[in-house]
């Protein structure tokens, strides 16, 4: 059954960075290839990001910095305009300075950078939904950092009743496992967007903090814009 087409795709090649829009995802077992595949880390070794975890530890302003890859080398954008190479050996420094304490920019190595599913999807149906909900507050799928939105005309939160599902994307197929739980960071400024704790209060009251899917790999391959999403399982 076709439910949608693909309206937009996103990479975050830094966890808790702003990322890059895309027009093609090569996907892989892991996930999406350059998808967090670097990370904040604290000189306690926590990866920084908008919540404290076993795993994480919350930074202010990460949300300020934008990671991108351009012809396979990443770069973070700061602020005032400056951007600073990976390689480059003052990103350390510039970091830390930036975010008022000691920091490294690390790769993934044996412990994970995602926060729960390695793909997150999230339909217009659902944006729709809360814009309808919150006419005052300023919706946008930046929030919520999906990994590919789908197009889905409907207004309520559809991608919820895919859970257990199978879904062909492009080439590529997953697996549907478990609703998005998101935190604070759903709420906070970045770029044009302001702050706006109405829309963690009302996806916590309404949908129990759950907005969008999680999805696995069953088989790799590529997601494209325009992409027909076709559910398996029906």
């Amino acid at each position: 059954m076709i439910v949608g087409t693909v309206k937009g795709l996103w990479r975050y090649p830094v966890k808790s960075l702003l990322g890059e829009t895309c027009e093609n995802l090569i996907i892989d077992k892991r996930g999406v290839q350059g998808d967090r595949k670097y990370a904040i880390s604290t000189a306690e070794g926590k990866f920084g990001s908008g919540k404290s975890t076993r795993r994480f530890r919350r930074i202010n302003n990460l949300l300020n910095l934008q990671a991108s890859c351009q012809k396979d080398q990443l770069h973070i954008s700061f602020p005032d305009g400056t951007i600073i190479r990976k390689n480059d050996p003052i990103i350390h420094a510039a970091l830390s300075d930036y975010l008022g304490q000691e920091v490294t920019l690390t790769s993934e190595q044996s412990i994970s950078h995602f926060d729960a599913g390695a793909i997150h999807m999230l339909t217009t149906a659902s944006l729709n939904w809360l814009c309808e909900k919150l006419p005052q507050s300023t919706i946008d799928e930046r929030r919520f950092r999906p990994n590919i939105v789908i197009e889905n005309n409907t207004s309520t939160a559809i991608e919820l009743t895919w859970i257990g599902s199978r879904m062909q994307i492009g080439s590529t197929i997953f697996q549907i496992e478990e609703a998005t739980e998101h935190c604070v960071m759903t709420t906070l400024e970045q770029q044009d967007l302001p702050k706006d704790p109405d829309i963690m209060r009302k996806i916590s009251r309404e949908l129990d903090a759950q907005f969008g899917v999680y999805a696995k790999i069953i088989e790799p391959g590529n997601v494209c814009l325009e992409d027909t999403v076709k559910l398996l399982d029906v």
